[in-house]
């Protein structure tokens, strides 16, 4: 049975002057998986994010999504491939409500164009209903409909959270890079992100790869992780070899018994 890549990271290497923060990372998340990527702070996490999102260019190596090579190309032409990440810190709209915050994030809206607001008028009604509707589904299923008409600065964490997850919901992603979405989360509504993340994995079949300090929630999640440490894959396997390998102990601890 041959198994689908949706995402192979190839020799990915990414240089500031003289600081080489990813120096030649490879790994490949399965179609249907949960791949966690973790390391101690400033082993080049999130710099990796930000290249196979197309927010920086890699110096160096490539990047294969849903079998084509989209090395270097930009964040929107890879949204419209199926391509979303959220971020550590929410990036919601504040001074929109939570049901505006997933309604910009629907593709293909044709109001967006000035022509079809004045040729198509009957076109852009149409759309704008679709993009409602699904923006109140996605809202029930995160269990969010009792903040839909709140200004998103004014949720919690988690409540900001799980709305950064809804917005990949709006685009029906194929792969979602999530940077820590436990960061600054209660315990309560972790779980209930990590239930989302589930759930859209089993249900919907997203793949997701995730960037996580909160061992317990890559444990729970992930079939595979890959451990980073000075831009460099130290490892890669499942929660418990990752447990047990000196490497990552030293990486993370500085040789001290976990």
């Amino acid at each position: 049975m041959t198994v689908q890549i949706d995402l192979k990271v190839s020799g990915l290497t990414k240089s500031f002057g003289g600081l080489h923060a990813v120096r030649g990372v490879d790994f490949e998340v399965e179609k249907g998986t949960i791949v966690g990527l973790i390391g101690p702070n400033g082993a080049g996490k999130t710099t990796t994010f930000n290249i196979i999102a197309g927010e920086l260019p890699p110096t160096a190596g490539s990047i294969t999504l849903l079998g084509e090579d989209v090395t270097g190309q930009r964040t929107d032409l890879l949204y419209h491939r199926g391509l979303m990440r959220t971020f550590q810190l929410s990036h919601e709209y504040a001074r929109m409500t939570s049901l505006e915050n997933l309604a910009v994030a629907a593709p293909s809206q044709a109001g967006e164009s000035i022509w079809a607001s004045w040729f198509s008028n009957r076109r852009v009604r149409q759309r704008e209903a679709e993009v409602h509707e699904l923006a109140c589904e996605t809202l029930e299923f995160l269990g969010l409909t009792h903040v839909g008409d709140e200004l998103a600065g004014n949720l919690s964490g988690g409540q900001k959270k799980l709305l950064e997850i809804g917005r990949t919901m709006m685009n029906d992603s194929k792969v979602v890079l999530l940077d820590e979405p436990g960061a600054g989360v209660n315990p309560t509504l972790m779980r209930k992100v990590a239930d989302m993340i589930e759930k859209l994995n089993q249900e919907r079949g997203y793949t997701f790869c995730i960037i996580e300090h909160d061992m317990d929630m890559i444990a729970r999640l992930c079939s595979k992780v890959v451990v980073l440490a000075e831009g460099q894959v130290l490892m890669q396997g499942n929660m418990e070899e990752v447990r047990n390998d000196d490497r990552v102990i030293d990486a993370y601890f500085g040789g001290a018994v976990a």
